[in-house]
């Protein structure tokens, strides 16, 4: 298996301002899903030209992924004192989740390492950051086509982000997912400590938009079989539909991974999602 890369597309777990919805922690932290920076209408017609131009180079000689082992390289950041961290055990649970979720599609995720890095920096390094870069220029391992998964406590109410497929080439040491601590399951971050930050983190770093990319247009997320949907959906609000009519059927997918819902919310990826990942893994990361 492998990947490539071209436009370094971030994808942040946020407090939104202006929006209602918050949740709060067990620690009495209060946290909200929101991503201020995703892909604009010209970014998400640069990647989706990008991506239509590979698949047309290689023609019927492209690279397929129909599933695979992606080996994860787990790096725990702790504060200086060493607190902070995930236990092992909630290591262990986040890759059952993540296996939850994407072994139907025939992804499986093997925990190959896990390590400790105490720095009070890199502790709180937030998006974007000077502390991020550190971080990951001295900590990420493998190739393209492995997971490098970062957990600290972030600040500023994020969740955590991720980079697209097609960043790769261009910024190689950026890849990569990070994940609030407190997202892991057990963690403190209620309603979103059952681990599946990290399933939607990794949906965007297999190449996944959200679901309600492109609001209520035609190819708003570019997967055919996830309903149009204007906006995220936070809770779970069962029956929603946002886009309403004949020209856009089907209920808002709030029970997407992709979407912005409670984790006790999301249980679904769609089979179009799964063929989606398929391809970008093929195009940018496999042998890469």
């Amino acid at each position: 298996m492998s990947h490539r890369s071209i436009l370094f597309a971030t994808i942040i777990l946020s407090i939104a301002a202006g929006q209602s919805i918050l949740a709060q922690g067990k620690s009495g932290q209060r946290i909200e899903r929101f991503c201020p920076v995703r892909p604009s209408a010209d970014q998400q017609k640069h990647m989706e030209a990008d991506f239509a131009f590979r698949k047309s180079v290689f023609g019927a000689a492209a690279p397929t992924s129909t599933g695979g082992v992606i080996n994860v390289y787990f790096h725990v950041i702790t504060d200086s004192a060493g607190n902070g961290g995930p236990r092992a055990s909630q290591i262990d649970r986040q890759i059952r989740v993540l296996n939850g979720a994407f072994n139907p599609w025939g992804w499986v995720f093997n925990l190959v390492s896990v390590d400790h890095t105490a720095n009070n920096a890199w502790y709180t390094a937030g998006y974007g950051s000077r502390e991020e870069r550190e971080l990951k220029s001295a900590l990420r391992q493998g190739t393209a086509e492995d997971l490098n998964l970062y957990s600290n406590n972030m600040g500023g109410g994020l969740l955590g982000w991720a980079t697209f497929p097609s960043s790769y080439n261009g910024k190689p040491e950026m890849d990569g997912v990070m994940i609030l601590a407190g997202s892991l399951p057990g963690g403190d971050a209620d309603p979103y400590d059952l681990g599946d930050t990290a399933t939607h983190e990794i949906g965007h770093w297999m190449g996944l938009y959200h679901t309600f990319q492109g609001g209520c247009s035609k190819n708003n997320d570019f997967v055919a079989d996830t309903p149009a949907e204007r906006g995220p959906a936070f809770g779970c609000p069962v029956g929603t539909d946002s886009c309403s009519g004949d020209k856009y059927p089907g209920l808002d997918p709030i029970e997407n991974f992709m979407d912005y819902t409670d984790d006790a919310c999301m249980n679904t990826f769609t089979a179009l999602q799964d063929a989606r990942m398929d391809e970008q893994f093929a195009a940018y990361r496999a042998g890469n």
